[in-house]
């Protein structure tokens, strides 16, 4: 939502505030949630390592630096910093700290320049994103850091704007050899770098590091008394020598920051709390609850339109009665999405939460589709939000989701004039084709610029209108499309041609259903007892897809599954060319009674039309499944390779249960078998 230090929508520069706001320590779940990913077997690998990595948990050291250079008062003489990396200590040539860090505000009071460079570090943003792209800057304090194993050397504390105060204790020591943050930082003010962990075969004196830091493993060196150790050797015996002298001790640390739901805007659940001057913070009582936003607010003009409100904070206090104060902060969003799975298990108990007996029923949930974009906030705040209400006694699982399912986006090409105003797909015409293809303002005639294929959003205008789409081919062709392009979980792309090609399938879906409909046997006919040739052949290609159909619905394949289908169409059509073969009526609509059934969870209103056009006046959603028959799944002939000394040569049809000197005897009948061998045996 921040683009460039600016709201992607308005424009307005974004800064940060100090605020007192509502948190849910989430942070007090951070193992549990972290090692509870190894459980969840049927979660796509790259979401759980994508909550791994926001979870952060990392095994360090927490070291304190002596400080000097300054008139500093007691409690920020001592730098204390943590660390995944204590063996590259003999490495470090400066220290950093976020310009949040008390040492930096206690410094900027005295010192224009440093305020100054802290303002502008509020503007840039404090997300990983944001401090990764923004370049790395500094500015030197005048205070120094005494190095812990060699009290000669000094180094230099600089607060810099990629120091994250949310993670550890928002101070660094900088080893810009083997940390690419800090070896550009390096590079910017001409500060030392040397190079502490070297790599397997390579010589100390002539290992340098140029424009990319060294993160591989190695042999320590130029590290006095920790050269030639590895570097897991090295943490320990750092971490050892810390601890004995108190200035350092053994830390997980985690990246998640307790999760703040505090939000100053109208639009929201109201936070239930009341402030009163005597009694503090109060609960709303539950007799009172829900809290209901008023509809009588303006928003003409800034701020949270809650605070202006004449009369609607002012309550008295549940506790003295006192006049007191309604918070007017509402909840983040997340705080609904994170459990209404658990809520739709009773949605007619007014009295609790969720029934218990319900939940345990219904929960976990067997299968969750949901986009890659969730793999984070949402899916990480469900899990913690689940475990939470198991600890209150509402639920009886930790986990909520036992299957993921991560499915792509819709994306498509993008337009732009020369003044850069992005244009809908619907008001752009195009001439030529290839590389000479050209994008055209429907409306004045102006060249457009083709841009990449993104995701579909409002922001860019690459959308295209569902009630266009629907009014012109119908809803079931969209879906026909959107599903068989492409696989579930990649993004597809929106093109008018396949939306047309979806089209034409859904008219010759119709036409052959139609031709079933007025040569094929009536509905309800019973199977001939001769079933054999064409007929019986159709028959099996009817069963092969359902059963394969079938599976792909149910492993969310849905394209390979509109694969199948197509099959089976282009087979009931060759049915109908033997249409007067025995047995070929009842097997033609057998045939499309069961496509018919099959293509309807793709397009349902295309599978009732269908339906009834077959002669059946009930609803087809009602109707069970059909059942495979197994015995027609087994081929009698199957498909043999024939290899002449390892190299392919030809292939045969044979009975299933052909021995092996009928197989012998076949293949020595092939030309080009007997071609390949050439007289010898």
């Amino acid at each position: 939502q921040v683009i460039d230090g600016r709201g992607w929508r308005s424009g307005a520069l974004v800064e940060q505030r100090d605020l007192n706001q509502w948190n849910l320590r989430i942070t007090a779940y951070a193992d549990e949630l972290v090692d509870g990913l190894d459980g969840l077997e049927r979660w796509p690998e790259r979401v759980r390592t994508m909550q791994r990595n926001w979870i952060g948990r990392s095994h360090g050291l927490l070291m304190t630096f002596e400080l000097e250079g300054g008139r500093l008062p007691k409690t920020l003489q001592r730098l204390e910093i943590f660390t995944t990396r204590p063996d590259t200590i003999f490495g470090a040539s400066f220290m950093a700290i976020s310009p949040e860090h008390e040492l930096a505000q206690h410094l900027a009071k005295k010192n224009k320049a440093l305020a100054a460079f802290i303002a502008d570090c509020k503007q840039v943003g404090t997300s990983e994103e944001a401090l990764e792209k923004a370049e790395k800057k500094g500015i030197d304090t005048g205070i120094e850091a005494v190095h812990p194993f060699d009290p000669e050397q000094r180094l230099p504390v600089y607060v810099a704007n990629f120091i994250l105060m949310g993670y550890g204790t928002g101070a660094i020591f900088g080893c810009p050899a083997h940390d690419q943050r800090d070896l550009d930082f390096a590079r910017k003010y001409d500060l030392p770098v040397q190079a502490v962990v070297v790599p397997e075969g390579q010589d100390p004196k002539t290992f340098v590091v140029g424009t990319e830091a060294y993160v591989g493993p190695g042999k320590i060196a130029n590290s006095s008394f920790l050269d030639g150790l590895s570097v897991e050797a090295a943490k320990d015996r750092v971490a050892d020598l810390m601890e004995e002298r108190g200035l350092g001790k053994r830390k997980v640390n985690f990246r998640l920051r307790d999760w703040g739901i505090s939000r100053q805007r109208y639009w929201g659940c109201p936070i239930p709390v009341i402030h009163c001057e005597t009694c503090g913070i109060v609960p709303v009582p539950d007799t009172d609850l829900p809290v209901r936003l008023p509809e009588d607010v303006t928003f003409d003009k800034p701020g949270n339109p809650l605070d202006r409100h004449p009369t609607w904070s002012k309550v008295a206090c549940p506790k003295c009665g006192a006049a007191a104060r309604r918070e007017t902060d509402t909840m983040d969003t997340f705080m609904c999405s994170s459990w209404y799975f658990a809520r739709f298990c009773s949605p007619g108990d007014t009295l609790h939460p969720v029934t218990h007996s319900a939940a345990d029923y219904w929960l976990p949930v067997d299968q969750y589709v949901g986009g890659i974009e969730h793999a984070i906030l949402h899916l990480l705040y469900a899990r913690f939000f689940t475990r939470a209400m198991m600890d209150c006694g509402h639920l009886s699982m930790r986990e909520p989701f036992s299957d993921l399912f991560t499915q792509g986006m819709v994306v498509h090409e993008t337009y732009q004039d020369a003044a850069g105003q992005w244009m809908l797909p619907s008001d752009v015409r195009f001439e030529g084709d290839g590389a000479a293809r050209k994008a055209f303002d429907a409306g004045s005639g102006a060249e457009l610029v083709i841009g990449g294929i993104e995701k579909m959003s409002k922001s860019k205008k690459n959308v295209v209108d569902p009630d266009e789409i629907i009014s012109r081919y119908g809803a079931d062709t969209a879906r026909w499309f959107v599903l068989s392009d492409s696989p579930q979980d990649r993004d597809m792309i929106w093109t008018e041609a396949g939306v047309e090609g979806a089209s034409r399938m859904v008219q010759r879906l119709c036409r052959v259903v139609d031709e079933v409909a007025g040569i094929g046997a009536p509905k309800g006919a019973v199977r001939p007892n001769d079933l054999d040739g064409p007929a019986l052949e159709l028959h099996k290609a009817v069963h092969k897809a359902l059963f394969a159909v079938g599976r792909e619905i149910e492993s969310i394949h849905l394209n390979v599954g509109i694969a199948k289908l197509y099959e089976l169409t282009n087979q009931i059509a060759q049915g109908l060319q033997h249409q007067d073969a025995p047995g070929m009526a009842w097997a033609l609509r057998e045939a499309a009674e069961i496509l018919v059934q099959l293509f309807a969870p793709y397009m349902p209103h295309l599978g009732e039309e269908c339906w009834e056009r077959l002669g059946y006046h009930t609803l087809l959603a009602l109707q069970p499944w059909p059942a495979v028959e197994e015995a027609m799944l087994v081929d009698d002939t199957i498909t043999i390779a024939v290899q002449v000394n390892g190299k392919r040569r030809d292939e045969l049809q044979m009975p299933r249960d052909a021995s092996k000197a009928e197989l012998e005897a076949a293949a020595m009948k092939l030309d080009s078998v007997l071609r390949a061998i050439g007289g010898r045996e």
